[in-house]
């Protein structure tokens, strides 16, 4: 194979890989190989490997990427944004957007698995559910979801599992058309009966297990939704509340009213409308469900001194330990952007989020009283920001109105809808009003004295004291200090790719030509987002040799669930009713289980052979026990053990033997781009991970794409356009369904992933999967005698990672994973991660993009931390008196006088000499992980909680 040399210096290619020439040689000479390519074709089987080069793309430099991508803005026209939905139009203070979306300490970190080095993005992400708690009026709320279409699916779910004899769900006719589009199709596709109904009347059947309410609808209407939980709430069944949280801070709250669940999208505190997303959905629920809640959770715990500390509770990677039994398949939520959410909430306070929600109001009222006085029809009396006008025609209002720069919603053939956002001022009030043949008119209040905001609100004192912009840059740089993210160190994740994002990319989601498109635009104004969303669509099925990519998947669990909803309808389709079974090996990535039930396919696991690979004679048991019932399997390439299996081909030409279809994972594509081709090894579908292989920053845990790709044959049923259905009426036979609330998902951030694929170009792509698969070697080398690799593939090598196995030591020292990984932190390294695939091991990712300077320095770290527990096996130290059982340490804890450990203070914090100039030291001690179980506080604690002083303790 050639991989072809790195000619300057200053390409992208050259700042994205770690080592250079002479370190890349380096490396390479400690393993025994000449060349990257000799080491590639040791590692990869044979059968695998490209047979024919890919369409060569030459790459851009930085520059070039962006005057491209100006282009692409260029072509977009940003009308004034009046069209509601669900989206509406805001203004992002300058101070969270360059301190939050445009921070690295932000935008690079992990999710907070590892709390200690998380403590700053668990405070902002507890302030996100305690801004949701009180607004909703609802005691546990989330750290955030998807979207609200999808959140209001996870609501469903929710109540399904929580109401196990209700098997039919009512949605109200006055929600979102995408939202009654992705919840009717995800609540069908477990087997619940849907009705689509008005709710003004009394309800009719028998076996709810719940009901789903608009407040305010989808045409601006406000209407009491107390009737409806009572009556639901009588039959047996839960209600859940769909709400616009700017309109709570005017309305009374959906748990004041008796709502069990509440749900849906912060994007209107301060989030850009980014063609539809990435966004923060929120769910609250009563304290009956707080346990069944999908998601992720922040909970108040404490430290092994006593002092609170902040982790995530109950459901820390639930699916990945669950499994099939877990209660959503959600990995990645939308972190970074409810952190954004959050401190517009705590930046604006309760009376300046009051302000604004009044503003609005106001606006929206004015507007309806001059066309009411200028003789026209306002469909409705009770409202809060939008307006619904009935018209003889809507269309050619709606194109006037276009031209004189605003968008609004034709909500059918005679009803125009015009919301108001926050930046609508009272001209655009006289403008709108104009074209309705009225002038400027004051209105009254236009909401309900029975339905009026009574109890307060956002009442914690984080909201009511970092107001000046001096206060909030500094709030926002402590948190971040509190963090360890990828702009301070190496993050060694398995299977959570933490490399490079270009900045080139990054810096173009907040321009205004992409960032403030509306996602129901018409074609025509989003002309550059359609062609750049296209070519980057065509370059993912070239590199993965699919026939068609949809970008519609908002996260990694949306794409596998997608996938697996085109396998199951492609099915039912062909006439194979009773194929329902999902074949999922035990080396799987843990959502796949998870998504395989949401699909409403049975998982049958595979079983493990003992060098890590699918045990094909369990295969084969299970082929021959399912053979007609199977559907689909789902296999990880490379495998969740890091190695690259030589059977991918066989397993792959089994299942299809017995009719079923092949899901590959592609979470693990940075080890394969450019070498090998999901869909040429065997693949039916796979999804891929943006912000994995294709550099969309984490976040903190989100924003995520997923992208699915399918074969010719699964085209059909990609994902639908969310708008295009009604929610009543099924999807036909023979068609794909919606899995997000727009038809390009989280089309915000793929400028990130386009500027990566053109700045790379194709042979820029290969060699940094070549390189990827050399640094995980070269670790797994230098650190084999010490830390055992449990798995490796042809020749002893491994693919892009590495399982450590300290299952041995644990059982000769008692020094545990767990310890290794909070030992860690005194180094200044995030742990890999922690016992998955294998309980009890670490496993390792390095990426490309890490220098080897840093690879030795984790090394060492690592070596420094074996020497340590060998004093215990030596018999030099008890375990329990060990640094490693007492790790990690804060700088109180080494600088205060008492200090009664069997170790030096040096050995706690500074174990090696290159930590003296460079420290981190964590904000918290070893979090009690089981104390804040049993203690469930998922909204912020006061004050006073975190007084340690001694008259305090």
């Amino acid at each position: 194979m050639a991989l072809h040399p790195i000619t300057d210096s200053a390409s992208y290619l050259a700042r994205h890989l770690g080592p250079d020439t002479a370190e890349e040689q380096v490396m390479l000479g400690a393993l025994g190989y000449g060349s990257l390519a000799e080491l590639v074709d040791a590692a990869l089987p044979t059968d695998i490997r490209l047979t024919e080069p890919l369409p060569r793309h030459a790459p851009l430099s930085e520059t070039e990427a962006q005057a491209r991508l100006r282009e692409y803005a260029s072509r977009n026209t940003v009308l004034r944004s009046f069209y509601g939905q669900g989206f509406s139009d805001t203004v992002t203070p300058p101070v969270i957007r360059r301190g939050v979306l445009e921070a690295p300490g932000w935008y690079t970190a992990y999710t907070p698995y590892q709390p200690e080095i998380s403590q700053g993005r668990l405070e902002a992400l507890l302030n996100f559910q305690t801004m949701v708690s009180e607004l909703t009026g609802l005691p546990v709320a989330n750290a955030s979801l998807l979207d609200e279409a999808s959140a209001t699916a996870e609501a469903v779910g929710l109540m399904s599992r929580a109401q196990r004899k209700g098997r039919r769900v009512l949605l109200d006719a006055r929600l979102h058309p995408q939202v009654l589009a992705v919840a009717a199709e995800r609540a069908r596709a477990i087997d619940l009966e849907v009705a689509v109904e008005d709710l003004s009347g009394p309800l009719v059947g028998e076996d709810l297990c719940g009901v789903v309410i608009a407040y305010p609808g989808t045409e601006g209407d406000i209407a009491d939704p107390r009737p409806v939980i009572e009556a639901v709430h009588a039959r047996g069944g839960l209600a859940t509340v769909v709400t616009d949280p700017l309109s709570l801070l005017l309305l009374e709250s959906p748990g004041e009213m008796g709502a069990d669940i509440a749900v849906g999208s912060s994007q209107r505190f301060g989030v850009p409308l980014f063609y539809g997303g990435p966004h923060a959905a929120y769910m609250a629920v009563s304290d009956a469900l707080k346990r069944q809640i999908p998601g992720r959770l922040v909970g108040v715990s404490v430290d092994a001194e006593g002092a609170p500390a902040y982790r995530l509770a109950l459901q820390t990677r639930e699916q990945h330990i669950r499994r099939e039994r877990a209660t959503s398949n959600i990995c990645t939520a939308q972190a970074l952007l409810a952190v954004t959410a959050g401190m517009y909430a705590v930046y604006h306070g309760p009376e300046g989020l009051r302000a604004i929600a009044e503003r609005v109001h106001g606006l929206a009222c004015d507007f309806a009283a001059a066309v009411r006085a200028a003789g026209g029809t306002v469909l409705h009396d009770a409202f809060f920001d939008t307006v619904a006008v009935r018209v003889e025609a809507a269309r050619p209002i709606v194109g006037t109105l276009a031209e004189a720069g605003y968008l609004v919603r034709a909500v059918d053939g005679t009803t125009v809808g015009v919301s108001f956002g926050e930046s609508a001022e009272e001209g655009d009030v006289e403008k709108l009003a104009a074209v309705f043949g009225a002038s400027l008119t004051a209105g009254t209040r236009c909401i309900p004295a029975s339905v009026a905001r009574q109890t307060p609100t956002l009442t914690h004192p984080v909201f009511s004291t970092l107001h000046s912009e001096t206060q909030m840059m500094r709030y926002l740089r402590t948190l971040s200090d509190r963090d360890l993210a990828l702009d301070r160190t190496m993050i060694p994740l398995g299977s959570c790719t933490m490399k490079l994002n270009p900045t080139a990319g990054l810096e173009t989601i907040t321009w205004p030509e992409f960032a403030d498109m509306h996602p129901f635009a018409p074609d025509d104004q989003a002309a550059g987002w359609l062609a750049l969303i296209a070519e980057l669509e065509g370059w993912l099925a070239e590199l993965t040799g699919y026939a068609k990519v949809s970008v519609q998947p908002n996260a990694g669990s949306q794409g596998e669930l997608a996938g697996l909803l085109a396998i199951r309808r492609y099915h039912v389709a062909n006439g194979d009713m009773d194929r329902d079974i999902c074949l999922v090996p035990a080396s799987a990535h843990g959502t796949n289980a998870a998504s395989a039930t949401l699909a409403h396919l049975r998982v049958v696991v595979v079983g493990t052979a003992g060098d890590g690979s699918i045990d094909m004679d369990d295969l084969d048991a299970k082929l021959a026990e399912h053979g007609p019932q199977v559907a689909a399997i789902m296999i990880t390439y490379p495998s969740t053990h890091g190695v690259f299996e030589d059977t991918v081909r066989e397993v792959c030409d089994r299942v299809h033997a017995v009719g079923g279809q092949v899901y590959i994972d592609g979470a693990n594509l940075n080890a394969l781009t450019g070498l090998a081709l999901l869909g040429r090894i065997g693949g039916d579908v796979s999804h891929l991970n943006l912000h994995k292989t294709f550099t969309i920053p984490h976040g903190g845990g989100g924003p995520g794409v997923g992208p699915v790709c399918v074969a010719e044959h699964l085209v059909p049923f990609l994902p639908a356009d969310p708008t295009s259905l009604d929610g009543a009426t099924p999807a036909a036979v023979g068609t794909g369904v919606p899995v997000s609330a727009t038809r390009h998902g989280s089309a915000g951030v793929l400028q990130i992933s386009w500027a990566y694929i053109a700045m790379m170009g194709t042979d820029g792509l290969t060699r940094a999967s070549a390189a990827a698969i050399l640094s995980a070697n070269y670790v797994a080398h230098r650190l084999g005698e010490a830390f055992p690799v449990l798995y490796t593939g042809r020749n002893g090598l491994v693919a892009h990672e590495c399982i450590l196995d300290l299952r041995d030591l644990t059982r000769q020292t008692g020094v545990t994973a767990t310890d290794v990984a909070k030992r860690l932190i005194d180094f200044g390294f995030h742990a890999p991660t922690l016992s998955f695939p294998v309980a009890g091991t670490l496993m390792v990712e390095p990426t490309e993009s890490e220098d080897l300077a840093e690879l030795d320095r984790f090394i060492e770290a690592m070596l420094t931390i074996r020497a340590e527990i060998d004093e215990i096996s030596g018999g030099d130290i008890a375990y329990e008196d060990s640094v490693l059982h007492h790790a990690p340490f804060t700088a109180w804890s080494v600088s205060r006088d008492d200090w009664d450990h069997a170790f030096t203070r040096e050995q706690a914090a500074w174990p090696v000499p290159g930590l003296r100039r460079t420290k981190y030291f964590p904000p918290v001690r070893r979090l009690n992980e089981a104390y804040g179980d049993r203690h469930l506080v998922c909204a912020c604690p006061p004050p006073e909680a975190f007084d340690l002083s001694e008259e305090n303790q």
